[in-house]
């Protein structure tokens, strides 16, 4: 049987930009997912997604980095970019922590003229970061599908993973289809991250999250009147992003019950759509959020809210790429390359905050 350089488990955007920055070295690589191509299950279904610098800690700066890198260099393949620039204004409650790229501190009397359709709480400080912007989600997630089979990679929908054995050194991976058998197997599962890794179970938190969607064609909702925004609130970071890539602004909190992957994701409830509704109206006064649309998704949590991303402990044919902790869209081309990168052994450092040695230390 034919030994693949690589397996990836899951494919939304994290697995699928790991297929494909492995396709693009020129590896033999399969993509495996459970589900169909453009699913809701998970955490990477949607049309937007946003992007920015300002981050509570350096020790993202520099994957941040290379996550605007990753986004230019996959609209210059592509033919099209995917992120929109809007700016973003970030309320905090308390001493502000942001930091990264040219994102600092606004005054209040200065909003109206960064983005005059956003009325944070006046007892919040603001942080400014003017290259925030909005990722195109769906388009990004369908390019990595197209642009990995056009480089040779072989992706499977609809094909679930029973189990896997090592031995010398090659992973014979167990799928309802079969067997493949590879030399590194990247886990990519998302809110599946537990079942993949069932020694590390504790290190994962699956919470259903919900989102509103207003329609689209509001000029207090375009760019640069609005921008992407979020309010620190005692129940959770609310968040929002304007009107892009064709999708109408959105609202959402980063909060939500925990929950069971394997149980479809429960319908949004009216009272979730109004909540979210009038915190919209709020921030954003002359909206009009009458005909919004609520989804509800998944994101899977650790506790220190840093991804996982490197080879398991006394496993290095194993890698993780998991967890997005509901910031990781973003970095769906720089996690791809950070899995290249130690698929092919090249040395890389700064994954050290987000290596799964810490697994057993934060449980």
């Amino acid at each position: 049987m034919t030994v693949r350089d690589a397996v990836v488990l899951g494919l939304g955007i994290h697995g699928s930009a790991s297929v494909l920055e492995l396709a693009n070295r020129g590896l033999d690589v399969v993509g495996v997912e459970q589900f169909g191509a453009a699913h809701s299950r998970g955490s990477s279904h949607g049309a937007t997604r946003m992007i920015r610098r300002a981050y509570p800690h350096p020790v993202w700066n520099a994957l941040v980095e290379r996550a605007y890198l990753g986004w230019d260099r996959w609209a210059l393949a592509a033919g099209r970019s995917f992120v929109e620039t809007t700016g973003g204004l970030y309320a905090h409650r308390g001493a502000q922590s942001l930091q990264g790229g040219r994102s600092a501190p606004v005054e209040p009397g200065d909003l109206v003229d960064v983005a005059p359709s956003f009325r944070p709480p006046t007892d919040h400080g603001v942080v400014h970061d003017p290259d925030a912007g909005v990722i195109d989600a769906a388009g990004a997630l369908a390019y990595a599908h197209s642009a990995a089979r056009a480089r040779g990679a072989e992706l499977r929908f609809d094909e679930a993973v029973e189990g896997w054995t090592i031995d010398d050194g090659i992973v014979t991976v167990h799928t309802s289809s079969g067997t493949i058998r590879t030399r590194r197997l990247v886990l990519a599962g998302g809110a599946w991250a537990s079942r993949l890794v069932p020694s590390a179970a504790r290190f994962f938190e699956v919470w259903r999250i919900v989102t509103l969607t207003v329609p689209a064609g509001q000029a207090v909702a375009q760019p640069p009147a609005l921008g992407c925004f979020s309010v620190d609130l005692p129940e959770g970071l609310v968040f929002g992003l304007p009107e892009a890539s064709g999708s109408g602004a959105k609202v959402g909190i980063d909060a939500g019950p925990v929950w069971d992957p394997d149980v479809p994701v429960a319908a949004p409830t009216e009272a979730e759509t109004l909540h979210l509704a009038g915190l919209l109206r709020s921030y954003v006064p002359g909206i009009d959020t009458t005909g919004g649309e609520a989804v509800a998704c998944l994101y899977t949590m650790t506790p220190d809210k840093r991804f996982v991303v490197g080879a398991l402990p006394g496993s290095p044919e194993i890698l993780i790429a998991a967890a997005c902790s509901g910031h990781g869209f973003k970095f769906g081309p720089a996690i791809g390359e950070a899995v290249a990168d130690l698929v092919t052994q090249v040395a890389r450092p700064d994954l050290d905050f987000l290596s799964p040695a810490r697994m057993e230390a934060l449980v």
